[in-house]
Order: C-alpha cells, then structure tokens, then sequence
C-alpha cells in the first residue's frame, strides 16, 4: 500500500531513542525528507547515518532543548531553509518524573513545560506552513492512563488530549488533521528506568491486569503513527488512539 508519505517532509522530536527513533525510521523507509530532533547529537548523528546507509536521504539533525522558549522559532527557521515547508510534526519528546518524585511547584511546571507546552508551541511554530501544505498531519504523544496517584507529567499529557481536539477544529478547514497516539507500556529507556530488573516487569505485567500479558514494543506505537502521517488517514481528525494492549479499561 502506498501511504502517500514518499517526498513528504517530517520532523520528528525526541528523535533519540524509543518510539520516536522508530518512527523516524519507518517516515524514512517511506521516503519521507526527515528533520530529526533531541537533545543528544551523537545520538542524533548515529540514527541519521544508519538512515543515510540505507541509501535514503540523510536527515537534518537538530541538537536542541525543546522547553527553551526561543527554541520553535529556531527550529522552524532550520527545516524551512533545508525543505522549504513542513507536511508532518511528530510531537514525541517528553519525560515523566520518577516515582517517589516529591511534587513541588518546580517539578508541576517543569512537567508541563516538557510534556505539554513544548508541544503546543511546537506545532503553533509551524502553522502556517502546515496549512500549506497538501497533506498537513500533526500526532502528539499523549496518555489515556490513570495514574495511580498525582502525577505531574501524566496531567500534562492529559492536557495534551484537550489542545489537540480544540486545535483539530482549528486546523480541519485547512485540511491538516491533529491526533494524539497514547501509548501504554511500550519497551523504551523510561520503561526500563520505571521496571529496572526482569522481576518488576513480570509483577506488573501479573499484577496489572494487562490482557496481553507483555509490554509492547517501539514499533508498535510507531506504525499507528505511520498511519496517521499517511494519505490513508486524512479523515481521521480530533482523535487519541491507544497502543496500550488493553490495559485502560473503563470501570
């Protein structure tokens, strides 16, 4: 199946690692002209020569702190000079704090500022050549999961699913639609931070209650962000998607 995506140009943020290095891998097999962004350059360099060593372009990289408020600007004056315009965002970076983590007024805004406005002042950076172009997609990285307790990154994600609807609405005239993928427990360097030894994984994986009885893996959440970005999805719009194995469930 041709997913429309060969020629297009996408930007992929917290391109390093997990779900974000997998789906700029998946854009490039698809001959899309990638901007790859985080804040580990050697990383960053690495992907972009495995990509270029596959004979497909070598994207742009871009070593950057996205919470940095000059940041999007930047950013989008580098893709625009390099391609000329923007079709696809990928909103991925982010990062939760770490159990146990004590929830001062520093640690809210920090959270929010990485998980959630990031984001948004990410995707209003590039609107306008969004709007231009013919198949303009913006997927963030949000949560359908209820914590099990405060969490300062989980509501920020949670804030992520009310922009992106009111921004879905905004956009549509325009063609350009804007969904959020939530993943639940996907194999990745904050998974294994949060379940560090095989033990942890397997009494959460008992405990939880996950129907499909395993974590999920990078690729996974990445090829339904695949499909978002492609030409097949140009009438899904305003929504969030779980890659969860089941494990939300309403009660």
């Amino acid at each position: 199946m041709d997913l429309g995506i060969d020629g297009k140009v996408a930007l992929v943020t917290g391109a390093t690692a997990g779900i974000g290095r997998a789906t700029a891998t998946m854009l490039a097999a698809e001959g899309a002209r990638l901007a790859i962004l985080g804040r580990r350059s050697d990383e960053l360099d690495k992907l972009a020569d495995e990509i270029g060593a596959t004979g497909r372009q070598r994207p742009l990289t871009l070593a950057a702190d996205l919470v940095q408020l000059e940041v999007p600007g930047r950013i989008r004056e580098q893709v625009e000079q390099a391609f000329g315009g923007l079709d696809i965002l990928i909103n991925n970076a982010g990062a939760a704090e770490q159990p146990g983590t004590v929830l001062t007024e520093d640690v809210w805004q920090s959270q929010f500022e990485l998980n959630f406005h990031q984001k948004r002042r990410m995707t209003e950076a590039f609107e306008d050549l969004l709007k231009a172009s013919p198949q303009g997609r913006v997927i963030t990285l949000a949560t359908v999961l209820e914590p099990s307790g405060p969490s300062a990154a989980m509501s920020a994600l949670g804030a992520c699913l009310v922009w992106s609807k009111g921004y879905a609405r905004h956009m549509g005239p325009f063609g350009v639609t804007v969904n959020c993928v939530a993943p639940g427990r996907v194999e990745s360097e904050q998974l294994f931070k949060l379940f560090p030894d095989d033990s942890s994984r397997e009494t959460f994986i008992t405990t939880s209650g996950l129907p499909m009885k395993r974590f999920g893996c990078k690729d996974e959440a990445a090829g339904l962000i695949l499909y978002l970005a492609s030409a097949q999805a140009s009438y899904v719009t305003g929504q969030c998607i779980a890659v969860d194995g089941g494990l939300k469930r309403a009660i």
